[in-house]
């Protein structure tokens, strides 16, 4: 409602006396008076206009305030509208059934005009705090998603350019020592993977802005888990151990894709593997992986946690941790593995949990339904 608008007052009252009074009043302070004589020409009103308060009388023959404002309330075009009840009824009992059926305030007859004025001020000035905080929050749902698109191409243009430069980088010496054949092995392997890693940070993104779905069939628990720890420890080259318990029957399925899942724990895994120092070998990186099924909100769910005993999450990360780029560590192509965990669980309708141990290191929660 803009400072120009005048607030538009909906009166319904059985008695054309108290009508009359009320609209005098509050159109002699600057306001647009409705009015309705009952409930069945107030609910019909407020289809072809919305006011910014109701000023309703609880007796009325045919439906009483009561009920009309249930009508309202169980509307979800009316249902924000402040209704304030007239009554002679000044009984905690009749006041409580008025606020059980929506009302925000009490006027009681007879009606006293400048405390009726000064309630109904108070309540436009609570209806313009709440449109102002619904305008506050979807501007600052604006500005997150600006944030989150600008962190999103700034993450991606820092990590596509470290990428490169390793590209062009070992280019350059390919062309310089074309005549050692270890030297041009040994460059092409590493430009080979940044390539690889370029193309996966494009899947990524390709993900996110997809949605997609993936066909789930009936898989093996057991088997899909140890197939991932196997996968993650080939891809990262990981030679230490890592300890399985799985509290589920060994013929128990998940409906899943097996591609997307082994994907998803292996970046849990990696997540793990990573929170240790640099210095840390493979044998000393303590990674423990187990797996139980869960009953939650009536939906069966397997719940696999993957923890360490690292370095813990850093404080300035730990509110930001799902956020695409978001990482403590300086290896490029990095950066996206927990957003994207995350983001494709939940479109599998689970979830993706990460947090610090009592004892230090980091417990990852994944959630897939079964």
């Amino acid at each position: 409602m803009s400072p120009q608008q005048k607030p538009k007052i909906l009166v319904v009252d059985d008695q054309p006396i108290n009508i009359k009074l009320l609209q005098r009043k509050l159109e002699r302070q600057g306001m647009e008076v409705l009015v309705a004589y009952n409930g069945r020409e107030c609910l019909n009103i407020v289809e072809q206009v919305i006011p910014d308060l109701i000023l309703l009388d609880v007796m009325m023959p045919e439906m009483d305030g009561i009920e009309t404002c249930q009508h309202l309330k169980a509307n979800p075009e009316t249902e924000t509208i402040p209704v304030v009840f007239i009554t002679a009824r000044a009984s905690k009992e009749g006041k409580l059934e008025g606020l059980d059926a929506g009302a925000v305030d009490y006027i009681t007859k007879p009606i006293d005009l400048d405390e009726t004025l000064a309630r109904v001020r108070t309540q436009l000035r609570l209806q313009e705090m709440f449109r102002e905080n619904l305008k506050l929050q979807e501007r600052l749902g604006d500005v997150r998603k600006s944030a989150a698109v600008g962190a999103i191409t700034q993450g991606i243009a820092h990590n596509l350019n470290n990428l490169l430069g390793v590209v062009v980088g070992y280019l350059d010496l390919i062309k310089n020592g074309y005549d050692s054949p270890d030297m041009v092995k040994r460059s092409v392997g590493l430009m080979d993977h940044a390539i690889i890693r370029m193309v996966n940070i494009i899947r990524q993104l390709g993900s996110i802005a997809s949605h997609e779905r993936f066909e789930l069939v009936p898989t093996s628990i057991h088997g899909i888990i140890e197939d991932s720890v196997e996968r993650f420890k080939k891809e990262y080259e990981f030679t230490g151990p890592i300890e399985i318990e799985i509290d589920i029957d060994e013929t128990e399925t998940v409906a899943a894709n097996a591609e997307t899942f082994e994907i998803l724990l292996g970046k849990l895994l990696a997540n793990a593997w990573e929170s240790y120092d640099k210095k840390t070998p493979d044998d000393a990186r303590s990674i423990q992986v187990k797996a139980r099924i869960d009953d939650t909100d009536g939906i069966e769910v397997v719940t696999i946690t993957v923890t360490d005993q690292g370095e813990g999450l850093d404080p300035q990360i730990k509110d930001t941790i799902f956020e695409p780029f978001v990482t403590t560590r300086t290896s490029v192509g990095r950066g996206m593995g927990l957003t994207i965990a995350r983001h494709t669980l939940r479109n599998l309708g689970g979830e993706v949990r990460v947090v610090d141990n009592p004892k230090g290191g980091v417990t990852a929660t994944m959630i897939h339904p079964l």
